[in-house]
């Protein structure tokens, strides 16, 4: 006998209550997810229950929707890949397939073909996981930002150390056998999020396969001050007399959420309106600290500031320390784990010298500062580097305005670092970055990435014996800074 599972236990929860203004605004879906994705239609979770057999009978067929012509087949799911996706196989050809869970049987219908490889969507689960769980976002399986919320805890670690021992091996490094893991609460962990503003000035993350926004009413990964912002956002743009025709929202708090910053893009250069969406924001939402709006760009240009109102910044606790961090400036994401992720990247490190590459506002030369004669911070992006100054005034730290490439091309200063932190985006270093790396030759290297595949790419020449004396790798740490999603930070020591 079947029983069917539908969105709210198997998708989303049911959404937490608000006000009725919010309720006759926001729409109603039952499966979504926070951040955006690419793609053609809606989630497959979207419009359907999905139903899971419970007996070791065959299930019955389940009818295609209307105007799909693939029919559903059964398929056993093997495991998780990097992206969010599971794999399986039908007839020897790689099938990803979203919201499924290893070891289970599933119905799937084919919605996007490749001569490598397929997509799927579910369409029932006839042998469930027991790690499933229900995901407590109403908007979980139709919005693009988690793709784990249906796995307990445990498992999506264990997923999360699966892809990343496998990406390493593929791109030639061989991991220790134990990878360290540092992970902590996985829900209202988000200090910064970035919203879509729809037609109806509702706020939202990207679908999961369009870029439809999807309006959320709630985001059980963000603080609830996020949360509460976007909401009180959406309130106020609906009610301004002036159209301000936003496109976009970015919002930072501090880890005690007793301050906010907000970001507005806008269609446009014209201000009219700005100064009472201000007023009517910061009286609904106290600890708002500072808004800034941007125009659009053009294509293929990034926005420009036109206005500002309030603070430009604000002071974030951080493993001890208040740091300043600006408006579009980069900073970790996760307000539970900074702490721990400063440690392992700084602790038991001393010298004379040591870099922070893509130093960011400091957050590791600072305290790299207590225990180095000299630290030397090197960061290019305009929104960083004045933060980045300031915060390493009265240490022994000090801040350059360059790229990491350029920095490295002309020596580094001439002297040989005992130590190098590189924290790059999810690009990674690259190939002459890495060799510039390895001909210097610092006695100790501290990698932390925000993306295996590019990790393991610069790592391969560095730990190659053929390239001359190598690196070895003392230890890789797993940060689970993104709980809900397949994203994954890493911090990898090595030393020569």
């Amino acid at each position: 006998m079947k029983k069917r599972i539908d969105r709210k236990h198997l998708t989303g929860a049911k959404a937490p209550s608000h006000s009725a203004a919010d309720s006759a605004r926001l729409k109603a879906c039952p499966d979504t997810k926070p951040t955006g994705n690419r793609g053609g239609a809606t989630g497959a979770a979207e419009g359907r229950d999905f139903a899971v057999q419970q007996s070791d009978k065959s299930p019955k067929p389940v009818p295609a929707l209307s105007g799909d012509a693939a029919p559903s087949q059964l398929i056993h799911i093997e495991k998780p890949i990097y992206g969010g996706a599971f794999l399986a196989h039908i007839e020897g050809k790689a099938v990803f397939v979203p919201l499924a869970l290893p070891g289970e049987q599933a119905r799937v219908r084919v919605v996007d073909g490749k001569r490598g490889y397929a997509t799927a969507e579910v369409e029932e689960i006839v042998t469930a996981s027991p790690q499933r769980v229900a995901p407590p976002c109403p908007h979980f399986g139709a919005c693009g930002g988690c793709q784990y919320q249906h796995a307990n805890y445990a498992a999506q670690l264990a997923y999360k150390k699966e892809i990343l021992r496998e990406t390493l091996e593929r791109g030639g490094v061989y991991a220790p056998q134990d990878i360290a893991l540092l992970a902590g609460e996985p829900w209202a962990y988000r200090n910064r999020i970035r919203l879509a503003i729809d037609a109806n000035e509702d706020a939202g993350y990207r679908g999961r396969r369009s870029h439809a926004v999807i309006p959320i009413a709630a985001c059980p990964i963000a603080a609830p001050l996020l949360v509460r912002a976007a909401l009180a956002a959406s309130r106020v743009l609906r009610e301004s007399p002036a159209r301000l025709r936003v496109s976009e929202i970015s919002l930072f708090c501090d880890a005690a959420e007793t301050a906010l910053l907000a970001s507005v893009t806008v269609a446009g250069s014209g201000k009219r309106g700005f100064e009472d969406f201000e007023r009517s924001l910061a009286g609904n939402i106290p600890e708002l600290k500072g808004v800034e709006f941007l125009a659009e760009g053009a294509k293929g240009q990034a926005p420009h500031s036109m206005a500002q109102w309030g603070a430009n910044s604000l002071l974030y606790r951080a493993a001890g320390m208040d740091y300043r961090v600006d408006q579009g400036a980069f900073f970790q994401v996760n307000r539970w784990l900074v702490d721990a992720l400063v440690e392992r990247v700084t602790a038991h490190a001393r010298g004379g010298l040591a870099w922070d590459l893509f130093a960011g506002v400091g957050l590791f030369a600072r305290q790299l500062a207590r225990s180095f004669t000299r630290v030397i911070a090197v960061e290019s992006a305009s929104a960083s580097i004045k933060a980045l100054t300031h915060n390493l005034r009265g240490t022994s730290a000090s801040a350059v305005k360059a790229a990491t490439l350029d920095f490295l091309r002309r020596g580094g200063g001439g002297e040989r670092p005992n130590l190098i932190v590189v924290d790059p985006p999810r690009s990674g270093l690259g190939a002459e970055t890495t060799a510039l790396l390895a001909e210097i030759a610092a006695p100790e290297v501290v990698y932390v990435s925000c993306d295996p595949a590019t990790l393991a790419r610069d790592l391969r020449p560095l730990v190659d014996s053929r390239n001359g004396p190598r690196y070895i790798i003392d230890q890789i740490t797993l940060v689970d800074l993104f709980p809900q999603t397949f994203h994954l930070e890493t911090v990898v020591r090595l030393h020569r």
